[in-house]
């Protein structure tokens, strides 16, 4: 799983823990069902330095990539993805600053860089004087030339589900992933 991989369309189905977090990663059938899963991560609670690890299957067996904070507690931590092997295939980062309305992230991959923000701002101001969990949240993502490179988007539900598209077919699988649930652990904090 070395070589780039592209999926145009997939899902996020998040599953809570007493401790973790737990994301399972399916491919989106043409009718919009769940389709094959592609990969599975847990994420520790409260964490100093993130880091979440995608497993192959359930076994846990075999990481087939992963994303890890550069920096303990860092408002503006930027995070490394990486293939099985280690080797860096993509970078994201929150911007603390933009993100005080309307939560925006940055994103760098192989011939990209882009830019994503909350798609709502009436949402994004809801979210942050109240609690109320299954508010939808949406995040468009564009690369430097106004395309759009992803977005994701989070049905309104009581579990967490998330469904990521992807037009950009230099975005690797793996990045958009790992944004995808990036953004979910990041958001609850």
């Amino acid at each position: 799983m070395t070589a780039q991989m592209y999926l145009p369309t997939f899902y996020v189905k998040q599953k809570l823990a007493m401790t973790t977090n737990r994301y399972e990663l399916y491919a989106a059938n043409p009718d919009g069902s769940f389709g094959q899963l592609y990969g599975l991560a847990e994420q520790k609670r409260l964490a100093f330095k993130e880091q979440v690890t995608f497993f192959s299957d359930a076994s846990k067996s075999r990481a087939v990539f992963a994303f890890k904070a550069r920096r303990k507690l860092d408002l503006n931590a930027g995070y490394d993805i990486t293939d099985e092997t280690g080797q860096q295939i993509g970078f994201f980062r929150k911007d603390f600053g933009a993100s005080l309305m309307r939560s925006t992230f940055h994103v760098e991959g192989p011939g990209y860089a882009g830019t994503g923000q909350e798609r709502s701002q009436a949402v994004a101001l809801v979210r942050r004087f109240t609690d109320i969990p299954f508010l939808p949240i949406h995040f468009d993502f564009v690369g430097s030339d106004g395309q759009p490179l992803l977005s994701v988007e989070r049905q309104a539900s009581m579990r967490d589900k998330y469904t990521v598209n992807v037009p950009d077919q230099r975005v690797d699988f793996r990045v958009a992933a790992a944004i995808a649930v990036g953004l979910d652990a990041l958001m609850q904090r």
